[in-house]
């Protein structure tokens, strides 16, 4: 390299670094692309974007081709750095180690760490605008690259690794809900919540959310007619569920704003009400409320009766219950229904035992478990073993409770001792849940 005047060999040096730069930025780049982003502004008609994605569709050549680029440049710039410290110092081994070291810390600074770090940072502005540089090279270097990739290739199946191109680019349910809950950026609060509660429609199932057997506010037509005309009278729901003598043997669901043409006509009986009845429509349990969302909307209902394996009538479900789940409660408190929180002067939190885990977890902040029992009295029962007396306190999932009342074979108040769960969540009474909705 005699010929060449000692200007130009360190231009051509700079010239090497910066080019080694672009291969250390455009390899980082296209890595850390978001490649959802990425699709979105290649469906808008965006060119970078389309050979960018065209790229990554393609891993192992556009690592080739990269990989290659910068392995060529940096062992040219050795030998360049060589050959000007030959020049300048002369060939003794110390002047030849200083070289090393300098071009090593100019390649570290200019040509990875620096142009990296950038790289990272700015990625999706990044990758579009490098793939015009890199799709030529590709199809330049493409002999190269396919031989490099014959014996990568080989060392891969060699170790029994698999490549997809599409890896990166699929999430599961749980990483959906993830970034849901992190955009706070891009959703607001409410639409934030929304979206992750629709995301666990499919792992909460009915019985997470129904009505219990002990709490279905039922007719029995074997009653007088006298009682008749007085539940229906007071009843606050628009269905409800009507049985013959024992709760097992439902037999239909009434309807109603029906009953008013026939109160108005004279005496109510089970006689006139069997006529308005429509027939009963039953959930399996463990259903998973995305699913009997869909089956509530294919067959135009909107309350079910869940029961289990043996036929047993289980609970109640309604439309409303599974929305609820989703946007959060906004139903009104039934009239004459008992607020099923009460916050006391110094902190804890009066609660019914027969309150839904989910609810209290929701609305108080607390961390019960919900794989098992679904009510507060079932998880207290589980955790002692036994009905427990009043006057018992104790710990469970890391809140204090001490049992105010037991009723029979079940807890029917519970005081949650302070701290509760969230101690500045606004506390609202809850209505118990009805057993039918508007």
């Amino acid at each position: 390299m005699d010929e060449f005047s000692f200007d130009t060999l360190a231009l051509t040096l700079v010239a090497l670094i910066v080019a080694a730069g672009f291969f250390s930025i455009a390899e980082t780049a296209m890595m850390a692309v978001n490649r959802y982003r990425l699709k979105h502004r290649a469906q808008r008609g965006n060119r970078g974007a389309k050979l960018a994605l065209g790229l990554l569709s393609e891993t192992d050549r556009l690592l080739g081709v990269i990989l290659l680029g910068n392995t060529l440049v940096a062992a040219a710039a050795a030998t360049l750095t060589a050959v000007i410290t030959k020049r300048l110092f002369g060939e003794g081994e110390l002047a030849l180690g200083l070289g090393t070291i300098a071009i090593s810390f100019a390649l570290l600074v200019f040509a990875e760490i620096t142009p990296k770090v950038v790289g990272a940072a700015h990625a999706d502005k990044l990758a579009p605008l490098v793939s015009f540089a890199l799709v030529p090279m590709l199809k330049a270097a493409t002999p190269a690259v396919w031989f490099v990739n014959l014996f990568v290739q080989g060392l891969l199946k060699l170790l029994r690794i698999k490549t997809t191109s599409d890896a990166g680019t699929t999430l599961t349910q749980e990483e959906l809900r993830t970034l849901v809950l992190e955009g706070s950026h891009y959703f607001r609060g409410k639409h934030r919540t929304m979206l992750a509660n629709l995301l666990d429609l499919e792992a909460i199932t009915v019985d997470d959310v129904m009505t219990p057997r002990s709490q279905i506010h039922a007719l029995n037509l074997a009653e007088k007619p006298a009682l008749l005309r007085q539940q229906l009278a007071t009843s606050y729901h628009s269905r409800v569920p009507v049985y013959d003598d024992t709760l097992d043997n439902i037999i239909g669901v009434l309807p109603l704003k029906s009953v008013v043409h026939v109160q108005q006509l004279g005496e109510v009986d089970a006689d006139r009400l069997r006529p308005l009845l429509r027939p009963p429509y039953f959930v399996p349990a463990g259903t998973p409320l995305l699913t009997q969302l869909q089956q509530f909307q294919a067959d135009r209902q909107r309350l079910g009766l869940v029961v289990d394996e043996y036929g047993e009538l289980q609970g109640l479900v309604t439309i409303e219950d599974i929305v609820e789940e989703i946007i959060g409660e906004f139903t009104t408190q039934a009239p004459g229904a008992a607020d099923s929180f009460r916050r006391e002067t110094d902190g804890s939190v009066v609660v019914d035992g027969m309150t839904q885990l989910r609810a209290l977890n929701r609305r108080l902040g607390t961390q019960f478990p919900l794989a098992g029992p679904k009510t507060l009295n079932g998880l207290i029962v589980e955790h002692l073993g036994d009905i427990p007396d009043a006057g018992i306190s104790f710990k469970l999932a890391g809140q204090g409770i001490e049992i105010v009342q037991t009723v029979d074979r079940a807890v029917r108040v519970v005081r949650l001792l302070p701290p509760v769960g969230r101690a500045s969540a606004p506390l609202q009474s809850t209505p118990e849940r009805a057993s039918s909705s508007s």
